[in-house]
């Protein structure tokens, strides 16, 4: 036999083994393994019962993952732009921000800022108010900036939908 005729034929076994082992039951198929000596992470896959393919699934637990309203989102962060910002997370949809006095004012308010549902709504948007020293705000005031960033949200929406 020549060398590339050697070549050619371990070639073509190799990749017949490794598409053999690609199978039920091969090196990550789910079939039952004897060999003492098999990984955690090959056990783990075993347990889950998942597959790489799983990774491109779009299977994503609905009481799980937590979406926002991007329109409520970002009005919260115009409307309150005057308060500095201590901590924002997009995923859960909370904004806290730190003591700030809003244009024209003389008292310091702090707001945390809860955006519970994708839906451009009032149910969708949660406003706390604290004034400086842990004081209390009164409801009208919390319902005054509620309805600017819900105002300010529909106008978002509305601009979007003009392009």
């Amino acid at each position: 036999m020549t060398t590339s005729r050697i070549l050619r034929a371990t070639l073509l076994a190799g990749l017949v083994a490794l598409t053999a082992a690609c199978g039920n039951g091969g090196l990550f198929g789910k079939g039952t393994s004897d060999n003492a000596n098999t990984g955690p992470a090959i056990r783990g896959e075993e347990e889950r019962g998942g597959t790489i393919w799983d990774l491109f699934k779009n299977a994503d637990d609905p009481n799980i993952t937590v979406e926002v309203n991007k329109y409520l989102w970002k009005a919260s962060l115009e409307v309150l732009n005057f308060l500095p910002i201590q901590s924002v997370d997009p995923f859960s949809g909370i904004i806290v921000t730190g003591y700030g006095t809003p244009p024209g004012g003389g008292r310091s308010y702090r707001a945390t800022i809860y955006v519970t549902d994708p839906a451009l709504d009032a149910r969708s948007l949660k406003v706390s108010l604290q004034g400086a020293g842990g004081a209390a705000v009164s409801a009208d005031t919390v319902h005054a900036v509620e309805d600017a960033i819900l105002t300010r949200a529909r106008q978002l929406r509305i601009r979007d939908a003009g392009l």
